[in-house]
């Protein structure tokens, strides 16, 4: 079975940085990142493969990295910068050839 596993979430104020990890159960092609706010679709924040492509969502270009550990199969998120609309739950997703996986979120809210 797959397991994705997301933890750092919590209370942020603006300006101030936190890192989200993901574990994965075994090893993937690609991990990303995403967030879903009440009403809206997921949006992709960032993605990670294998061979080393990186891609970024336009609204976190500058303050995010995201970052991967093959050997611990985990995705790291650093968010700086942050600012009250990057309050959302912010999921981890993997994928290989065939399949993709996610995990159940962790909470980020960005308030003074």
């Amino acid at each position: 079975q797959v397991q994705l596993v997301e933890s750092g979430g919590g209370l942020v104020q603006p300006g101030g940085s936190l890192r989200l990890s993901c574990t994965a159960s075994r090893a993937f092609d690609v991990m990303r990142w995403h967030r879903q706010t009440p009403g809206n679709a997921r949006e992709l924040v960032a993605a990670y493969n294998y061979a080393g492509n990186i891609n970024y969502g336009d609204s976190v270009k500058g303050r995010f990295t995201i970052s991967r550990n093959n050997a611990k199969n985990t995705t790291y998120l650093q968010m700086n910068s942050l600012r009250p609309e990057d309050t959302a739950v912010y999921y981890c997703s993997a994928g290989d050839w065939l399949n993709s996986y996610w995990g159940q979120g962790t909470q980020v809210t960005v308030s003074s």
